[in-house]
């Protein structure tokens, strides 16, 4: 399956818009979810098998498998039914945010095969907070009915602030994100959180990625904590263009705050980290995902690590595209790991392969 997906049915994808691809995909493993005959056969094909017992127990979460779907594919919450049966041990949702958004103009992604990456500029399209929330309740229902190997499958949220001018001023934005972590809170929904500070395919850009307005954030944030009496693990997803000195620096307020870790990282600004600069236009619009990712996320999962030691959780994510790549993100400190462009790339045993290799 493996040699069909990368030698016959990728290069026939490849020539199709990745939008309509994501989207198509979406549909379809939506479809296979409902379906226990597909999810079998899927599970048959890709789900891990192996006898050796590689779950771990991360922040009182019991995770079947250390290999998550990254945020940014499943946006709107669709295929938790049909992930497990990838090997996959867990799903980042999102981002999701207060209000339903169209995301940002065409073309919101751009394949860069010989760099291994896609330009990434979504712009966070997703249907909204309330959407999603009924959605996940109707899920949730529903795979408390597939037994314990779908009941076991973590879901994580990932909130941002939604990609409107409405939204873009400081005490506006930070409303956005206290309206949704309210909300999920209060109706129960999702493992955990994710803040996503780092999007930078929104109107503002990443606002709030230096100390003074994470605080701000923060502190909002702990007080919707406490007003809703949440136990979920919380956590921020990071910038990864950010020099050591300010990436700590917003460590410091985080760990301040006792958030219980962050996912490092988010997309690559820098075109010119790319192994074929002529692959991609020549003004910025979105980010770098998959290879050019991988040294800068790895090195800072690194110095993270051995600054605070095992205070943090840490969620890898960026440039895995093989198995070497994910033992390095373990090596270098990470708890769990995610990813998106390994497995459009590699395809979807990608993620079987990791686990084994585990």
């Amino acid at each position: 399956m493996d040699f069909l997906y990368k030698k016959v049915l990728k290069p026939v994808l490849f020539l199709v818009d990745p939008e309509v691809i994501h989207d198509l995909f979406v549909k379809f493993g939506e479809l296979l979810g409902k379906c226990k005959v597909a999810r079998f056969v899927m599970n048959r094909v890709y789900g891990y098998s192996d006898l050796s017992d590689i779950s771990k127990v991360v922040d009182g979460i019991k995770y079947r498998t250390p290999v998550m779907l990254a945020a940014g594919f499943d946006y709107n919450g669709r295929l938790s039914r049909i992930l497990p049966s990838l090997g996959f041990g867990g799903e980042e949702i999102g981002s999701v945010t207060a209000h339903p958004c169209e995301g940002n103009p065409k073309p919101r992604l751009t394949r860069l095969p010989k760099s291994q990456s896609i330009i990434v500029n979504k712009g966070l399209k997703n249907e909204g907070v309330e959407a999603l929330i009924v959605r996940l309740k109707h899920e949730n229902a529903k795979r408390l009915k597939q037994g314990a190997y779908a009941r076991d499958f973590v879901m994580g949220i990932s909130i941002a602030r939604t990609n409107a001018q409405c939204s873009s001023d400081i005490e506006t934005g930070i409303d956005d994100y206290a309206y949704s972590f309210r909300r999920l809170n209060e109706e129960g929904i999702g493992d955990y959180y994710t803040i996503n500070i780092s999007c930078p395919n929104a109107f503002g850009g990443e606002a709030f990625t230096s100390p003074d307005l994470l605080t701000k954030l923060l502190i909002r944030l702990s007080g919707v904590m406490t007003a809703v009496k949440c136990t979920k693990p919380v956590y921020v997803k990071m910038p990864i263009n950010l020099p050591w000195e300010k990436f700590d620096e917003l460590l410091k307020v985080i760990d301040f705050y006792k958030l219980a870790g962050v996912v490092i990282g988010n997309l690559n600004k820098d075109y010119g980290s790319l192994g074929i600069r002529a692959e991609a236009p020549d003004e910025y619009a979105g980010g770098l995902s998959g290879l050019p990712c991988r040294a800068l996320s790895t090195d800072l999962i690194v110095r993270t690590r051995k600054a605070y030691g095992r205070r943090f959780t840490i969620i890898g994510v960026g440039g895995i595209m093989s198995v070497a790549d994910a033992r390095e993100k373990f090596d270098a400190g990470a708890d769990l790991v995610q990813l998106i462009s390994g497995m459009i790339f590699e395809g979807p045993g990608l993620i079987r392969e990791i686990c084994e290799g585990v």
